[in-house]
């Protein structure tokens, strides 16, 4: 059973975290995911969640501390967003390569210059081969399903990796919405106990990660790039599982309208939503048209890729980042390197947009799929469409 409540994503988020038991939670305030940690501190300063909460003097410093903790065999928690996901991008690394499983939100912001509170996926895609598994959300019930997912696919055995659950600064951190809050018996019987199978003892001091010399290097990021490649499969089968249990099911790709589809958008974040709203409005209007929605961003999911595409004859895939200097955006990169070799594929039309929390609207989402069609067909002087280009 669950209880449905209107409540802010933020806070739904430290409920869940609160639900989850996790033992300790290293916070450092940022906009727009400090919301998160206030509450968070409120549920372990009143006794509801029994967790050390550290308050640290800089990101570098929360995840840092994450790590210890997470090697010590604690179930470790944070939230970052922007600037804050930057400033501990260098331990992002090492929670990976040492196989920590700390479970992070990140509220997606856009990076400075210029300076910007406002959401779009730059901060996202700047840790995109940090080897973290990475996962993005639609709404407040995404957010919180896979907080618990996220847990559980960090903690399994086989797995043992980091994992990132991200949602779109303001467009979900701070909005009001009905959330169904699982019992805590259901969560208790979803996540088992975190038994992290190499803790830190103080009783027996070793020396972990410290240095790793020219002959052993590179097996060891191969071994790291295995597992990250491996953990699909832990990451369906938990997902499977949750709909199972709770009758949500999630999936890498996440197909809407899209089997007969000659044309399809894809998309990711909260703005797929406004998508699916846009492609009803063109498919009562005679279109053929259909939405995919990227889930798992890593590790990448390659087949389901080339399956959801398999059919359609234009592929319009909007990032909400810019790829500086490159031919795309990065999505759109990585959906093309899928794409390559495949004898049948679609024309794929890159476009960028939604940048620094400016909006697209469903009007806007339906100018980007015919913009896209004309561009399919008659071809464009550039690589990739900015889209909201302001002359």
């Amino acid at each position: 059973m669950a209880t449905r409540v209107g409540m802010e994503v933020s806070v739904a988020i430290g409920e869940m975290v609160r639900l989850a038991n996790a033992d300790v939670i290293a916070a450092y305030p940022i906009t727009p995911q400090t919301h998160i940690v206030e509450h968070l501190a409120k549920l372990v300063a009143n006794g509801e969640l029994d967790a050390e909460y550290i308050p640290v003097e800089s990101e570098h410093s929360a995840m840092s501390a994450c790590l210890g903790a997470s090697a010590a065999g604690a179930r470790a928690f944070t939230a970052t967003a922007g600037q804050g996901l930057e400033l501990m991008h260098e331990v992002l690394y090492i929670a990976s390569s040492m196989q920590l499983p700390v479970v992070m939100t990140v509220v997606n912001r856009a990076l400075s210059a210029p300076l910007s509170v406002w959401g779009d996926h730059s901060d996202a895609m700047s840790c995109r081969d940090t080897g973290w598994i990475q996962i993005f959300t639609e709404n407040g019930q995404d957010v919180i399903d896979n907080i618990l997912c996220a847990f559980r696919i960090a903690e399994d055995q086989s797995v043992l990796l980091p994992v990132m659950v991200h949602l779109d600064g303001f467009h979900i951190s701070h909005v009001i919405e009905p959330i169904l809050l699982p019992e805590s018996s259901d969560v208790d019987s979803f996540l088992p106990v975190n038994k992290y199978p190499l803790p830190l003892d103080p009783a027996k001091p070793v020396a972990m990660g410290d240095f790793g010399p020219p002959f052993i290097y590179t097996e060891m990021k191969w071994a790291q790039e295995v597992n990250l490649k491996q953990s699909r499969e832990t990451i369906v089968k938990v997902w499977q599982e949750f709909g199972n249990k709770f009758e949500r099911y999630y999936h890498p790709v996440e197909c809407y309208r899209s089997e007969d589809a000659e044309v399809l958008l894809l998309t990711l974040g909260s703005f797929s939503e406004t998508a699916m709203t846009a492609i009803d409005k063109m498919r009562d209007e005679g279109s053929n048209v259909g939405l995919l929605k990227l889930r798992l961003w890593r590790p990448f999911p390659f087949d389901e890729i080339r399956q959801a595409v398999a059919k359609a004859g234009v592929l319009i895939v909007l990032d909400r980042a810019l790829s500086f200097g490159g031919l795309n955006g990065p999505v759109c990169s990585e959906i093309k390197a899928a794409l390559y070799n495949e004898a049948k594929r679609p024309k794929i039309v890159s476009f960028v947009g939604g940048l620094g929390g400016r909006d697209i609207t469903v009007d806007d989402f339906q100018e980007i799929v015919n913009r896209g069609i004309e561009i399919a067909q008659k071809g464009s002087e550039h690589e990739f469409e900015i889209f909201g280009v302001r002359e």
